[in-house]
């Protein structure tokens, strides 16, 4: 290991290569022996003693605490390719991009790579509350799912077109008429042919995940005779995490924690996360003491403890 030494302070991304063969060598997410780290490897990050590759380090966000600067980790890369990336959407300025989930711990950081890129964000979410968070990060263009009745199935086999139908004309109310050129997709089946659907002729679908179901169904006569391309995206390699790492560094990005637990919550953390009582990501404290720990640049900070607090609520406490 040369580029780094002990007492840097470093955050760790989650992708795990190889590299013995040939296939990962352009982008190293196609390595064959590509793994989550912590998830698909047996080392992880609930532990007092982590072992990584030096190829997963990169610097830590000097105005952050040690929590926040962890927290943006997996979603925050995810995102980037998926969307900024040339593997994936390669947004450009003025790109009408459609975000399910736009406030959630993947959707948040999609939102800021939008409106920091230049490109209008249309927000699909899920209540008031989650719209507000939403306005918050700089969007305008918003629609509450729940709130509008939006019912892309008439049963679960049959889905409704003229909810698509209905869907895309509250699109073009909000981009002047324009249909949509990228859709940052994770829900999965309950949305994929509205996602197809409502993109424009050319568009692109990226999708990374299947929420709400792996079998997604759409009519492909709006696919093929349109020219839309679907692509699949799955993480980040090393280049991409570095470069949503920097943004954050930066202050372009910010992160979206929303509750600390204690290393003793950590059942009651993934309670939470599972049962979707959180907002954003949320973090588990592991050698820290407690929160706030790690702030090196106060003053940069200070510029941005706004948009670094958004997400927060506090902390939960036991017993």
């Amino acid at each position: 290991v040369n580029s780094w030494k002990p007492g840097d302070e470093v955050v760790a991304h989650c992708l795990s290569v190889e590299l013995e063969s040939s296939d990962g060598h352009n982008d190293t997410m196609l390595d064959p022996e590509q793994r989550i780290w912590g998830f698909e490897t047996n080392f992880g990050g609930l532990a007092e003693i982590a072992l990584v590759k030096s190829n997963q380090l990169m610097p830590k966000p000097d105005h952050l605490s040690w929590e926040e600067a962890a927290a943006p980790g997996l979603v925050n890369s995810t995102a980037y390719r998926q969307l900024v990336s040339r593997n994936g959407a390669g947004m450009k300025q003025g790109d009408n991009v459609l975000i399910w989930g736009a406030s959630g711990g993947l959707g948040s950081y999609a939102t800021q790579f939008a409106l920091a890129g230049g490109a209008n964000p249309i927000c699909v979410v899920s209540s008031a509350q989650k719209a507000d968070i939403c306005r918050a990060m700089g969007a305008d263009a918003i629609i509450d799912r729940n709130a509008e009745g939006y019912t892309f199935w008439k049963d679960e086999n049959t889905q409704d077109p003229k909810e698509w139908k209905r869907f895309g004309k509250r699109i073009r109310e909000l981009t002047g008429g324009e249909d949509i050129d990228i859709v940052f997709e994770h829900p999965g089946r309950e949305t994929f042919g509205a996602s197809v659907f409502v993109t424009r002729k050319g568009g692109t679908i990226t999708t990374c995940a299947s929420t709400s179901g792996y079998m997604h169904e759409y009519d492909n006569r709006y696919l093929w005779m349109s020219l839309k391309r679907i692509i699949g995206s799955h993480f980040a390699n090393y280049r991409e995490a570095w470069e949503a790492n920097r943004l954050i560094a930066k202050g372009k990005i910010h992160p979206t924690l929303s509750k600390v637990y204690s290393l003793e919550e950590t059942g009651q953390a993934a309670y939470d996360v599972h049962r979707n009582l959180h907002q954003g990501k949320v973090g588990v404290l592991c050698l820290a003491p407690e929160e706030g720990l790690g702030v090196r640049d106060h003053a940069k900070r200070a510029q941005h403890i706004d948009a670094i607090n958004r997400f927060r609520v506090p902390l939960r406490t036991t017993g």
